[in-house]
């Protein structure tokens, strides 16, 4: 999570490519693009009462929106013929002068239909373009002969020296008689800040501890990454009770873990609403006796929500959930939908990406509204001309996508255009149709 309002660009213009299934988008001459910015679309009425979802298709990423990154493929993605990925998560960095993008999210090994009860690990794509061409970042000279692009894993265990830990004991494969090998990471994001490469992750539920850490590069984009101090032990925060019936005692943490730079600030953004600011040394969170959560508006009743994820734009901080909106039936007999926790009756149509708004980090923040239909657990980042969009991947576990006529086109590295409705409006939308 970068604040982007303090991201620099490269002062150039690009064009998006106009091939079938890509986005185009050409650049504006100067004037143009300031007058463009003194226009904005309006918001839309919120659906009522609060809590409904929006599920016009003006809200979904669409082919006039939206289009899925040519990742290169690496053996076990030939057969598919593009990567399998959830949690995608996209973002534009200058770097010596130059825009570099990087694209990482939840992969699965070869042979498993999914990500766990075990996956390996990390990988990270890159490109100077946000259309590509994208190559996996070169690990070959830190690892030769290992698979490329694969930047950390729980297999990476044997690189810990006196000093320097890449995999704690925590992280590492175990086994267990129900699941036999156990150990996935989750949710993974890249971030360059103040000069290095970090990435934030979670190990998921099928691993010794579960919960949120960071790594830090000792090179580039591409590593070698260590593990910070604070997670030597254990993932950030507390333990608490939490996760499926499986997950042993105490080996529950917060998850989802995200980070959120400002300046030379950074802070741990986790999906239980909560944040902590990191030590300077960003070698571990502050200590706090219980960790600050974010004055929200919650739903009522508040359904389990993921993904958090902050993002500043325009001089206002936008907090981000993943919310699964569920369908039922209204007492007419029309159809409802609306982010409700799990009951009879309802049964999950979507995994949305809900927004909410305010002028300050820890809010209060506005009530929430749809941001995008089936986008959630995303992120948003600015290209190199300032253009905003958000990543989605078509959650394949349950509801639209992972209907069997639709399954095979679920779990992709997808990237959508947003669209401000302004400094009076203040929201952000995934780009409407006649409104881009």
């Amino acid at each position: 999570m970068t604040d982007a309002g303090n991201e620099s660009h490269v002062n150039r213009r690009f064009v998006l490519a106009g091939a079938a299934g890509v986005l185009g988008a050409a650049a504006l001459p100067a004037s143009a693009e300031a007058a463009s910015l003194r226009r904005h679309p309006s918001n839309w009425p919120d659906p009522e009462p609060y809590g409904l979802a929006d599920t016009r298709l003006d809200l979904w990423p669409r082919a006039d929106n939206s289009f899925i990154l040519p990742l290169e493929q690496r053996p076990r993605d030939k057969e598919l013929g593009r990567v399998w990925m959830r949690d995608t998560y996209v973002n534009c960095f200058v770097v010596n002068g130059r825009p570099v993008y990087v694209a990482t999210g939840t992969t699965r090994p070869a042979g498993l239909a999914g990500p766990g009860p075990w996956n390996d690990g990390i990988f990270v794509w890159v490109s100077s373009s946000l259309q590509g061409p994208w190559r996996l970042a070169d690990t070959t000279r830190i690892r030769p002969g290992a698979e490329k692009g694969k930047v950390w894993s729980p297999e990476f265990a044997g690189e810990n020296r006196p000093g320097r830990v890449v995999v704690a004991p925590w992280q590492e494969y175990w086994n267990d008689e129900q699941f036999g090998k156990r150990g996935n990471a989750w949710a993974p994001e890249v971030h360059h800040f103040r000069g290095k490469w970090y990435i934030a992750a979670c190990m998921g539920d099928h691993s010794q501890k579960v919960g949120s850490f960071l790594l830090v590069s000792e090179g580039g984009v591409e590593g070698p990454y260590r593990l910070v101090e604070g997670n030597h032990d254990k993932p950030f925060g507390d333990s608490f009770i939490g996760g499926p019936a499986f997950i042993k005692p105490g080996a529950y943490h917060h998850i989802d873990g995200s980070l959120y730079t400002e300046g030379d600030d950074a802070w741990l953004v986790l999906h239980n609403h909560l944040y902590a600011k990191f030590r300077d040394d960003m070698e571990d969170i502050v200590p706090v006796t219980g960790l600050p959560a974010f004055r929200q508006t919650p739903y009522a009743p508040e359904p389990y929500l993921e993904g958090a994820y902050v993002f500043k734009h325009g001089g206002k901080y936008y907090l981000l959930h993943a919310a699964w909106n569920r369908s039922s039936a209204n007492p007419d007999g029309s159809t409802r939908y609306a982010y409700d926790p799990p009951a009879a009756g309802r049964v999950q149509y979507h995994y949305d990406a809900v927004v909410a708004v305010s002028d300050r980090f820890e809010g209060p923040y506005s009530e929430r509204w749809t941001m995008g239909v089936g986008a959630g657990h995303n992120n948003i980042f600015k290209d190199h001309s300032g253009r905003l969009w958000a990543t989605f991947f078509r959650n394949p576990r349950f509801g639209y996508w992972a209907d069997p006529s639709r399954s095979a086109e679920a779990a992709v590295p997808g990237v959508v255009r947003l669209e401000w409705t302004g400094p009076q409006g203040r929201r952000l939308y995934v780009q409407r149709r006649d409104h881009g």
